[in-house]
């Protein structure tokens, strides 16, 4: 499988992110580059870190976390309004040259606390025009000099950023979002689809319609990659994976795993929220009664079994043309550690 396999470090603010282990020390630098290590140890390239106000800056983690490591590649959520384009042009630039190229970029668009920063919340349509309007700038600092662009939402004047990616590839822009006008955008601008996880009929039939879109919105970048952010939740025998899953859903249904404040009701989430009503398990092993009780976003459905199992349903994502993985289960650092040693090997064959 030639897929980029990646983690999720959660940089959160308060401890016990999806059951994680509880310590005081959940989101220091020291606990957090030891997550960055564990990665490069057991064969990860790296790993998303997430954001949303409320959390620690994703940018300045990413940034301690890269000059910790050597090949951990950060997969930096940011947001359209808590960064203007410039900026963040000029600051993905920077690290992407400190890091010889190990920077991956998620452009988050859904909602979150916009007025705590100074942003605020237009209808859909213009939310993602303005996303639109960042990524086509954004692109064209990190490959032209005297950039001007004067949009409906975004304008420079003959900027031009220092220092340009040069001979290391410009950032690989990650997008989600699973409305009409977010597929818009991530057919015309963005390099990597995002899908949470759907059953395979559902990302079969995004991925078809992305393809139709690109064609339609007339493209002009290598064509769209895809990828999937999911839990996956491994043990050693697929009867051990799923008892111990059930076990954690009734945890988390008596309330013992706090849930996600997060759980939006965006086009996606309402996706993964609506495959209960086709069954608790899809697929071979798609677990979907953990969205009844828990988080949103990749807490929704669990890929459940043995490494075996595990990796027979990512392979059959690859073949639908998935190459991009974003995987987690908690505790996060065991977890790291188990699933690189268990389930990479096979993904890697």
């Amino acid at each position: 499988m030639s897929s980029e396999l990646l983690w999720y470090i959660p940089n959160q603010a308060d401890p016990g992110h999806r059951g994680d282990t509880v310590t005081d020390d959940h989101n220091s630098l020291a606990t957090l580059t030891e997550h960055a290590r564990a990665l490069e140890r057991h064969g990860w390239d790296g790993a998303l870190i997430g954001t949303s106000w409320g959390r620690p800056d994703t940018f300045t983690v990413a940034t301690a976390l890269a000059a910790r490591t050597e090949t951990f590649k950060p997969l930096i959520a940011i947001r359209p309004g808590y960064w203007r384009p410039a900026n963040f042009a000029a600051a993905a630039a920077t690290l992407s040259h400190l890091t010889e190229g190990r920077v991956l970029v998620n452009i988050v668009s859904g909602q979150d606390e916009l007025a705590a920063y100074g942003d605020t919340e237009g209808v859909q349509a213009d939310r993602y025009a303005r996303t639109k309007e960042f990524l086509q700038i954004a692109r064209r600092l990190w490959t032209e000099e005297n950039v001007t662009f004067h949009g409906s939402h975004f304008g420079v004047t003959d900027a031009t950023v220092a220092p340009r990616p040069g001979t290391f590839r410009p950032p690989r822009l990650y997008f989600g979002g699973a409305s009409p006008a977010a597929e818009e955008v991530a057919a015309a601008e963005a390099d990597v689809q995002l899908f949470w996880g759907e059953p395979l009929d559902g990302v079969a039939e995004r991925i078809q319609r992305l393809k139709a879109l690109s064609d339609e919105v007339g493209r002009s970048h290598p064509p769209l990659e895809y990828g999937l952010r999911v839990t996956t939740f491994v043990r050693d025998t697929t009867d051990q994976a799923w008892a111990e899953a059930e076990a954690k859903v009734a945890e988390m249904a008596n309330g013992s795993i706090a849930r996600d404040p997060n759980r939006f009701v965006a086009t996606g989430q309402r996706r993964l929220f609506d495959l209960a009503a086709r069954g608790a398990v899809l697929d071979d092993n798609l677990f979907t009664t953990p969205g009844r009780f828990g988080g949103g976003g990749a807490g929704t459905t669990w890929l459940v079994g043995s490494a075996e199992d595990v990796a027979k349903s990512l392979r059959k994502y690859q073949e639908l043309g998935v190459t991009h993985f974003v995987l987690s289960d908690t505790p996060y650092l065991p977890e790291i550690k188990r699933q690189g040693t268990q389930l990479l090997p096979l993904l890697r064959d």
